[in-house]
């Protein structure tokens, strides 16, 4: 089975790294798509946050990193993906992602949404505690990998 994994990973947390690994043995393929949606202020280009993915997962033989832009569905239509992944923190989570699932498959009754709740030990990062804790000059090591990190202090000491 091809499954993708679709976000802005801006950046790529150890709770992504949790669902992207924990899904790498259960299905055939997987592939962690890079949204660029031109509405959403990020920290890192979408070359960027592609290469650092790259870099996190690059021991997974069976995960590739792609990038796309529009709607999830066309990318699962063209891609012919069996089924989307969405990572659940909490029951906040939850209802953002069942209420977008429902509208991808009211868009494509082809399009199914699987969700997998992420390890409880990495349960209270985002992308955006990251960021802040990083904009600070916090320690942000057992939150992101060490290039993650290295990256991030790159960009705050460049004050971007």
């Amino acid at each position: 089975m091809k499954i993708v994994y679709p976000g802005s990973f801006d950046p790529i947390t150890y709770g992504h790294l949790d669902v992207i690994r924990r899904c790498s043995m259960k299905f055939d393929e997987v592939v962690v798509a890079v949204l660029e949606n031109n509405n959403k202020k990020t920290l890192f280009s979408l070359a960027e946050r592609k290469s650092l993915i790259e870099e996190s997962v690059e021991e997974l033989e069976n995960v590739k990193v792609d990038t796309f832009s529009g709607l999830l569905v066309d990318y699962v239509a063209q891609n012919q993906f069996d089924f989307v992944i969405r990572g659940l923190r909490s029951v906040s989570d939850f209802e953002y992602e069942f209420q977008m699932a429902l509208v991808n498959h009211q868009l494509d009754a082809f399009t199914e949404t699987l969700f997998m709740v992420t390890s409880s030990r990495h349960s209270y990062l985002s992308s955006s505690i990251v960021k802040e804790v990083a904009s600070f000059d916090g320690n942000v090591d057992l939150m992101v990998p060490s290039h993650v990190s290295m990256a991030l202090k790159n960009k705050f000491q460049k004050g971007e």
